[in-house]
Parts: structure tokens; C-alpha cells; sequence
């Protein structure tokens, strides 16, 4: 358990030890928190619930606090299982409780759980009172689920904004001017880019709305990771310009190769792309992480891939990354493709057809050489990348 403000405490659960998250789709280097919240007014309000593998440590934290069969209102901002799976458990303690949901949320949380509780619906700027302040709800649809929302207190003026604005990232303490700020950051664009960046639309409208709500924000307090208090509107203008697909002036070569020839131009490609005055980063798909190089592509302008030619197409590895590519649908990004081959050479077309379906603009044809390059189709290779960075100029 741990204080925001007055009546107001953190009692979620800290895993130090998680390293994937979503499956195994999502890296979580830094280890991740499940925040659940109270409010004690005249009413007993919880916001969200923890993961269910970590039930008996939540009941640890409400406990230090209250008696959970004191809860008059559970509020579900998100029926996802990192935040609803402890619901259950919690209902059992207290079974008259309000179960309050956006109008999605009642089907998903029916859907997940199979049970019939006392659920109120509620929708954007209703209000409950809860004694000397009231909750607003807030609608977020699509930040990253349909059922998705915010609940605002008024008098501590604190939105608990559930996914959105939050980042997978365990620490001994919960406010953001406790810890690394840099790292923070660091997950907080991750968790965008792998996440949030197909629904960008839906970001940019819903701060949009949110500013136009005049609601004044002292803390922003979402579910995963630190709570921002010493500036929280910053992570709510990092969030508008990410959503507008804004791109830094670097190039993402991500590539594999069976016996090195398709690694030296690689090399070669990058040097020619660093003397048009472009900055790049250099990663093999066998053996880098899969979200931070989507992290690094969200940042970037140019995205290049490349392949040796196996079985007229392309290296296995590279697979989930072109996946990531189309499904993301990252906006405002340019790409090319190479590869070495020794028989049929169909790589860096494929490649340059998977970046046209992941509606990344392919800058100019696919470079491919049979086997080793020799020192003069090295220095094509150096010219291909001088180029690309030209054209990658031209496009801001």
C-alpha cells in the first residue's frame, strides 16, 4: 500500500521478475506493476483490479487499508485480465459492490467471467457522487480496447487513464520524480509503438476531448508503472505527438543472412546512408528483441530490410517483425529492401512488396548481388544507401 494523496492509495501488485507480457509478444525488460487504486470517501471506491496470479498480494494491500467487504464500488476501467482478473476474488469479500463499466465493458467483463454482478454502465461525463467528491467517467474506446476508460476525481483532480499513458516498469516506489525518468520514458514509447500505434486516430481525438473537458489534472495514475505527478500533462503532449506519426531523421536496417554476405552490405548500405548526414541503426531479426526494434522503426523515418534468398524467399526470422509492420500500420515512414542470393533472388522484391502492404513508401527498387560482393558491388551497395538517405531527406 502506498499514499497518492489524502484517502487516496496505490494497492496494486509489483512483478520484478515478468520478461514477456500479452503471451510472449511483449518484451518487458524492466518488469512490470498491475496498479489498483483506493479512494476512501463516504463511499469506498476501488479502481481496477490486479492480474490473478496476484490476488493474495493484493488482498495484502487492500487489507492495510480497509476491510475489502467495505467496497461500495469496483470500477473496471478495462476488462483485460492484467486488470480484471483479481475481480472474482474481490467480489467475493463484498458482493453488493457496483461494478461500474463503460457500455462495452459490461459485455467484455460478461464475456470474460460468466457472471451476472451488480453492474452499472455508465458513459462519457456521467458523474457518481461518492461523498465530498465525485468520479467522471470518461470513454476511451480503442485506447487499446472498445471497453476502455478514464475515471476522473474530482478534489484530488486525478485520472486514472488505465493503459493509456502507462508503461511496463517495476520500481520501489510509484511516482515518476522517484525514479529514472530517462527509462521511464524509454517504456512509455515502447509501450505505444507495440501497442497503441494502430489506434493513433483515437489518441489524437481523445486528448483532443480531454483538453476541451477543462479538468484540472494534478496526477495521471494508469495501470501499469509509474504515476506522473511532477509534470503529467508532458506524458499527455508525448502521446499527442506520437500519435501524430512525427519521425526522427534515422534509418532502421533490420536484416539476416546465412553466411554473412547480405550482413556486409548491411554494413556497406549504412555507411552510404551516414554520409548523406542520416543517423541509422543496424540489427539482425535472429537475434534482437522484436519490440525494441519496433520501438526504434515507431522513431524513425526509413525502414530497410534485407534477406539472403532461401527457398525462393525470405529468412524465417524476419516473419514476425513484416507481421509487426502491417499490423501496427505506422504512418509517415519510407523503406527499401536488399539481399544476396546464390540461385533465384526474390528477397528484396518480397521484401519491398511487404513494406507496400505495411503502407510504407518504398523509396526505389530492391538491390540484390549473387553470393560475396566484390569491393565494387560494395561500393553499389554504399551508393544505394547514399541515395536512399537523399531521398529520405527530401521527404520532410
Amino acid at each position: 500500500m502506498k499514499k497518492l494523496a489524502d484517502n487516496v492509495y496505490w494497492v496494486g501488485g509489483t512483478d520484478w521478475i515478468v520478461r514477456n507480457f500479452h503471451g510472449y509478444e511483449l518484451s518487458t525488460h524492466r518488469g512490470t506493476t498491475y496498479n489498483s487504486y483506493l479512494i476512501k470517501d463516504k463511499q469506498t471506491v476501488l479502481i481496477d483490479t490486479v492480474w490473478e496470479p496476484l490476488t493474495d498480494m493484493f488482498l495484502e494491500h487492500l487489507n492495510e487499508v480497509i476491510d475489502p467487504g467495505e467496497i461500495d464500488y469496483v470500477v473496471l476501467n478495462h476488462a483485460e485480465p492484467d486488470h480484471s482478473g483479481a475481480l472474482p476474488a474481490i467480489l467475493e469479500y463484498c458482493p453488493n459492490a457496483t461494478v461500474i463499466v463503460s457500455k462495452t465493458g459490461l459485455e467484455t467483463t460478461k464475456k470474460h467471467y460468466h457472471k451476472d454482478w451488480n453492474f452499472k454502465v455508465v458513459n462519457t461525463g456521467d458523474k457518481i457522487n461518492i461523498g465530498e467528491n465525485d468520479l467522471i467517467f470518461i470513454e476511451a474506446k480503442m485506447l487499446h480496447w472498445p471497453d476502455s476508460m478514464f475515471t476522473y476525481l474530482t478534489g484530488k483532480n486525478i485520472l486514472f487513464s488505465n493503459d493509456a499513458f502507462g508503461q511496463h516498469f517495476a520500481s520501489s516506489d510509484i511516482f515518476d520524480d522517484t525514479v529514472d525518468e530517462a527509462e521511464v520514458y524509454q517504456e512509455a514509447i515502447k509501450y505505444y509503438a507495440n501497442i497503441l500505434t494502430p489506434f493513433s486516430k483515437f489518441v489524437t481525438k481523445k486528448i483532443d476531448e480531454l483538453k476541451k473537458l477543462n479538468l484540472p489534472i494534478d496526477m495521471i495514475a494508469p495501470a501499469h508503472g509509474i504515476i506522473w505527478r511532477k509534470s503529467p500533462m508532458d506524458i499527455v503532449e508525448k502521446y499527442y505527438e506520437w500519435s501524430k506519426g512525427d519521425s526522427e531523421k534515422n534509418v532502421v536496417i533490420l536484416y539476416n543472412s546465412l553466411w554473412g554476405a547480405t550482413h556486409k552490405m548491411a554494413d556497406f548500405i549504412a555507411h552510404g546512408i551516414g554520409s548523406a548526414g542520416i543517423s541509422y541503426k543496424i540489427y539482425n531479426s535472429a537475434t534482437s528483441d522484436r519490440n525494441d526494434v519496433i520501438t526504434e522503426i515507431f522513431k524513425s523515418k526509413g525502414i530497410i530490410l534485407g534477406s539472403s534468398t532461401v527457398n525462393n524467399g525470405i529468412l524465417p526470422s524476419l516473419a514476425p517483425f513484416i507481421e509487426d509492420l502491417m499490423g501496427l500500420k505506422f504512418i509517415n515512414k519510407v523503406g527499401t529492401s536488399f539481399g544476396s542470393y546464390g540461385w533465384s533472388g526474390e528477397s528484396p522484391k518480397l521484401l519491398s512488396d511487404y513494406l507496400e502492404k505495411a503502407k510504407i513508401k518504398v523509396l526505389q527498387d530492391g538491390l540484390k548481388i549473387k553470393y560475396n560482393p566484390t569491393d565494387e558491388e560494395l561500393q553499389v551497395c554504399f551508393n544505394f544507401g547514399k541515395d536512399f538517405g537523399k531521398k529520405l531527406l527530401a521527404e520532410f
